[in-house]
């Protein structure tokens, strides 16, 4: 699809201004990411920042072992704060970015994101307000790991997964959720378990159903 500056418009409605917008459908690539597709992968540069137009996108971080946890999701007209930070540093990548659901997004030139910055003053703020929401979500992650316990946590990632996706069941392994949470399968199946019978949750297989 050819991005216009009035469907942008549409999109962004009065983030930004007309020359902006019209820079941003010049340059900017629409793109369909099916689920589970990577966007990004650790050790490689990021060409493209992505703003997402709708859909969402899971970020993990992983150790010098493999073990992947959750960092942040990106959602309707949202971008990645790693992804600005590495572009304007030309780092390589630290995180894995992978589409959670199907996604729809504009891939930004890492040469365009420096540039606006200078040039344009709601980019500026744009991009501002992408590192207090990640601040503000790093404070809340360690708000979780330090005050509350894991069967707390667990609650509350459930809670949050069923608002992004905006359905009653979540269709997602006990592994996959380990992973994320950076535990084991076998606490996370147990905790789940402990969830089901105070009747928080319904579970069935590779399936999580919210109840209340």
């Amino acid at each position: 699809m050819k991005l216009t500056t009035e469907y942008l418009q549409g999109i962004f409605n009065g983030k930004f201004e007309h020359t902006l917008l019209h820079e941003l459908a010049e340059v900017g690539q629409y793109k369909r990411v099916p689920v589970g597709a990577y966007l990004i992968r650790p050790g490689e540069y990021i060409r493209s920042v992505p703003i997402i137009i709708s859909g969402s996108v899971k970020i993990m971080r992983s150790d010098q072992e493999g073990r992947e946890a959750l960092l942040y999701y990106l959602d309707g007209v949202d971008t990645c704060a790693m992804s600005l930070t590495c572009c304007l540093s030309s780092k390589k990548s630290e995180i894995t970015a992978v589409a959670e659901e199907e996604t729809e997004l504009i891939a930004i030139p890492v040469e365009k994101i420096d540039t606006w910055m200078c040039q344009y003053s709601t980019w500026k703020q744009f991009v501002f307000q992408t590192y207090q929401k990640r601040f503000d979500n790093l404070l809340s992650t360690i708000d979780e790991v330090m005050f509350h316990k894991l069967d707390e946590r667990l609650l509350a990632y459930i809670q949050k997964k069923v608002a992004s996706c905006q359905c009653s069941e979540l269709a997602i392994t006990h592994e996959e959720i380990a992973q994320e949470l950076a535990t084991s399968r076998e606490v996370i199946s147990r905790l789940l378990k402990q969830l089901e019978k105070t009747g928080q949750i319904k579970l069935m297989r590779n399936k999580i159903a919210l109840i209340g």
